[in-house]
């Protein structure tokens, strides 16, 4: 860990208490790796008998609060309302109002999916921003008004509003481009993912006989899952009873069975939509192959628990996250284009020594990576920033 930049004695002592500010949570119907890494680091937290509460917004069938592995949960708003209610619930309790007013936070860790809470105009140096990674490349499918609006924030008023705070990001490449926006890189500290155990009865079955890839991600237009629609329906005529698994939901999912339908490939792929762990986990076991062609990625959550299974992954080099998730050439493949995609597809499904190797170096690495160590860090960090220090680098 790189040593503070700076310094104020103004506070002392451990962090006791948490806010944490994101716009959905674990429960949503559209929840992924960013709203794990938030509550599974909440969950390590409170365990440690830090008090956690987390902010967010409603969904259909969610209960307004509830605790989830002692993080105390709060819901209010919908996907754009959320910051503007979480906002006014922060500047009421300030003077002792509204359901905000008993947390009384050491530390706020305000998580940046595009956009900010803007918590620093109520508690100041006490924010943490904490983004993934940058949304340039996913604003335009919120329409060209809002696309507009939304990157403004996020790479002008957002990097001069927190230019004193610390920021969290979870990988080197989300750590470059927040530099690229102005961040000071002496603030970026860098807290990667840990992993949940995969279940151990799910570790014991045999690979298909057959050449299965799977994809493991929020069917959402970022991810590119049509990529590999594309490169299985390439390779079907070369690699003999190819089978696509694709696991997790998301709005965007019938325009990919429709397209599955269009390229004629509906019986080799098979939808899972959103399933339980014990089930993500036996069809990584059973797969050759995981494919992850997103156009951004934080950090690659699916790599590191396809990787528990012995499961090597492709994905692209210019995603970002994916260039520190992916050893290329030891734990899987990294590749500059579609036809990079397709071709490093059909040398790992073919090359059965290829295809071990990168597999088993995919399964240690994956060992390096816990939620204990992640939320370490993290304690590293607020801990520091409570003190009135700000810290940079792989902590």
């Amino acid at each position: 860990m790189s040593s503070p930049t700076r310094r104020s004695c103004s506070q002392s002592g451990r962090v006791r208490s948490v806010l944490l500010l994101c716009w959905r949570d674990t429960g949503h119907p559209q929840g992924g790796g960013s709203e794990t890494y938030l509550q599974r680091i909440g969950a390590q937290l409170a365990e440690a008998g830090v008090r956690v509460t987390l902010r967010t917004a409603r969904y259909p069938g969610a209960v307004r609060r509830e605790i989830l592995d002692g993080v105390q949960i709060q819901r209010a708003g919908g996907r754009y309302s959320v910051y503007i209610w979480a906002l006014l619930a922060m500047a009421a309790a300030r003077i002792g109002l509204g359901p905000l007013r008993t947390v009384r936070p050491d530390i706020v860790i305000d998580t940046q999916n595009g956009l900010p809470f803007l918590a620093r105009l109520v508690y100041g140096s006490r924010v943490v921003v904490l983004v993934h990674h940058c949304h340039r490349q996913q604003w335009p499918v919120a329409g060209p008004v809002m696309g507009r609006i939304g990157w403004f924030v996020e790479s002008q008023v957002s990097p001069r509003a927190h230019r004193r705070n610390q920021y969290v990001t979870v990988s080197l490449p989300s750590a470059r481009d927040l530099a690229m926006l102005g961040v000071n890189v002496a603030n970026i500290a860098i807290v990667r993912n840990g992993v949940d155990a995969a279940p151990a009865d799910t570790l014991t079955a045999a690979q298909a006989a057959t050449p299965r890839v799977v994809v493991l991600s929020r069917l959402v237009p970022h991810k590119q899952i049509e990529d590999a629609l594309d490169a299985v329906a390439e390779l079907r005529a070369r690699i003999p009873d190819l089978h696509l698994d694709v696991l997790g939901g998301g709005w965007w999912a019938e325009r990919l069975i429709d397209h599955a339908d269009r390229l004629g490939i509906s019986p080799a792929v098979t939808f899972h939509g959103h399933v339980d762990d014990a089930t993500k986990h036996a069809v990584l076991q059973t797969s050759w192959v995981h494919m992850l062609p997103s156009r951004k990625e934080g950090w690659g959550l699916a790599v590191v628990e396809a990787a528990q299974h012995g499961v090597p992954t492709i994905g692209y080099r210019r995603s970002g996250g994916l260039s520190d998730s992916i050893v290329d050439g030891v734990t899987g493949l990294l590749v500059d284009d579609y036809q990079g995609l397709v071709d490093g597809l059909e040398r790992v499904l073919t090359d059965g020594v290829l295809r071990e190797q990168l597999g088993a170096k995919a399964q240690v690495r994956s060992g390096e990576f816990s939620w204990t160590q992640s939320a370490d860090a993290m304690r590293t960090v607020l801990d520091a920033v409570h003190s009135g220090e700000r810290v940079g680098g792989v902590i």
